[in-house]
């Protein structure tokens, strides 16, 4: 089977080489998404240890319509007896772009009709209930270029399950993991967030460093699919579990001026099942002290466009240059959209990644 995992741009290579980390087969890296081929242990493999992809679709078909005749036929040349039961149910949703076929509801209307006229001729009936298991299709016309999906994660893999609540602004889980890959935090023993908000950086990266699969502790709708087996899931989960480490030494540090926000960290730590030496202080940034020999830091710290006036952010800025001192064995990963943060931080970065927070176009400045 041929797969699609959609992802935050700026992270798709990073997508790509977990993949091929993971043993996946014909792993191919386009904008926005990853494509890769596997059966269904990847399906439940992919689902469970991912870090990085927004979710796991199977790629049904690929092909061009200029009409809604082209459509029509395309969906309904797929082998759909194979993915859905005679009672599932199979909701459609999509979207066009500069396409001959820029309606999506019109499309939507061919896409299912589509799919109950190949259906019928399957299970031999006029009528399907839907009262089974969820199937969600998505179809994505760009270009006049369709893709067919079947999605098999259902809530997006960015809700691992220990952030029921946020603060303001949060940050994406999967840019998270991203972020404490690219500044290796996995390998750190202490690592702080100065701004720790929800905690999900400091989650992310432990998660990392302790090889605890980000969807071990919840569900996906494929699941509940009677095409895959029960055992392949026990399998995927018991073998995610088998590589977890808890013996290595770990600090994690959160600060925030909010009491309010080390309350929720504290809870989204515990929620994580997060074993480390944790503690969590009210502290403001001014009174930052790298103190021991070695910390990885990572923050996300408020900007102008959200959280704070333009002014105060950059104040803010100037005052990370500051306290953010070289030292040996420290490292400092900030992610901020303001295009004149190395001015005002003080220093060029050692190095960049452009990435999205969201639709907010950043850059991670990374100091080693």
């Amino acid at each position: 089977m041929d797969f699609c995992a959609p992802c935050l741009f700026g992270i798709e290579g990073i997508l790509g080489d977990e993949l091929k980390r993971l043993h996946v087969e014909n792993v191919r890296v386009e904008n926005g998404r990853v494509l890769f081929s596997g059966d269904y242990s990847t399906l439940a493999k992919i689902n469970i240890q991912s870090r990085y992809a927004e979710r796991v679709q199977i790629l049904l078909s690929q092909f061009k319509a200029y009409s809604f005749e082209d459509l029509f036929q395309g969906v309904k040349a797929i082998s759909w007896k194979d993915y859905l039961a005679e009672k599932d149910s199979f909701p459609v949703k999509g979207w066009a772009l500069e396409s001959t076929l820029h309606s999506v509801p019109d499309c939507q209307a061919i896409v299912k009709k589509a799919i109950v006229s190949n259906l019928s001729k399957a299970y031999d009936t006029e009528w399907f209930e839907e009262t089974g298991p969820k199937h969600q299709i998505q179809f994505t016309i760009l270009k006049d270029q369709v893709s067919i999906l079947l999605d098999t994660s259902g809530p997006g893999l960015h809700k691992r399950g220990y952030r029921a609540v946020s603060l303001e602004a949060p940050l994406k889980e999967t840019l998270a993991a991203a972020i404490a890959d690219l500044t290796r935090a996995r390998t750190a023993t202490t690592i702080i967030d100065p701004f720790c908000g929800s905690g999900t950086l400091l989650i992310e990266a432990a998660l990392a460093s302790r090889r605890i699969a980000p969807g071990i502790a919840r569900k996906f709708a494929a699941q509940d699919w009677e095409q895959i087996p029960k055992e392949t899931w026990k399998q995927e989960k018991d073998l995610a579990r088998s590589f977890e480490n808890h013996d290595k030494e770990l600090h994690l540090i959160g600060m925030d001026i909010d009491d309010g926000a080390l309350t929720l960290t504290k809870e989204n730590l515990e929620k994580a099942k997060i074993d480390a030496q944790i503690t969590l202080n009210n502290q403001d940034i001014k009174d930052f002290v790298p103190e021991g020999e070695s910390g990885t830091v990572l923050c996300n710290p408020p900007y102008g466009e959200r959280l704070l006036d333009v002014k105060a952010a950059e104040e803010l800025i100037k005052t990370m240059g500051k306290v953010f001192i070289p030292k040996k064995g420290w490292s400092y990963a900030i992610i901020s959209p303001h295009e004149e943060f190395e001015t005002l931080f003080g220093r060029k970065a050692t190095k960049r990644r452009k990435l999205y927070n969201g639709m907010l176009r950043c850059t991670l400045y990374m100091y080693f």
